[in-house]
């Protein structure tokens, strides 16, 4: 199951990546800031312009692991306003059948260099509280959990626990 390729998003990659959007919410729907229902209802075009500006410059970036047919993972990158040396890791996501394996750190990692080729060398991320099974993949990955602790941005009963790490 080796058979993929870590990249950065194109323009072509619009109706697959909202292929895999839909899934990701489908399977995981309080890890998202935005719900099944919503990304269902909103137009292609919508995705297409979304998935423009992520292939592109120093902001916003997304990554995509591709074997060639529908994509299997996807990481966000973006920055910080009040923290300009950080980049947010955000919309982490596997496939069920490639947890556990190489691809999360595959994406991580382009993630990173993204990051630090545009000038940020920390990265930052948010987790369910609860969801331990993110919490020990990120450690694994050299991220450390910061004591910080937020309301869910969509969820209030939820709580969200930040990790960082060196980019």
């Amino acid at each position: 199951m080796d058979n993929w390729t870590v990249r950065r998003v194109t323009p072509e990659d619009a109706g697959r990546m909202r292929a895999l959007r839909l899934e990701m919410l489908a399977d995981s729907p309080l890890a998202f800031l935005e719900t099944l229902a919503q990304a269902a209802a909103r137009p292609h075009e919508s995705y297409r312009q979304r998935i423009v500006q992520a292939a592109f410059g120093s902001g916003t970036a997304q990554f995509i692991a591709d074997p060639g047919g529908p994509l299997i993972g996807h990481a966000g990158g973006t920055t910080l306003a009040d923290e300009p040396g950080c980049t947010v890791v955000f919309a982490v996501y596997l496939t069920p059948a490639y947890r556990g394996g190489k691809v999360l750190a595959q994406m991580v990692d382009a993630v990173a260099d993204w990051s630090v080729a545009s000038g940020r060398d920390e990265l930052m991320l948010e987790v369910v509280v609860g969801n331990d099974r993110a919490v020990r993949a990120y450690e694994k990955l050299g991220f450390a959990d910061t004591g910080v602790r937020l309301p869910h941005p969509t969820v209030p009963e939820l709580t969200e626990l930040q990790m960082r790490r060196k980019a």
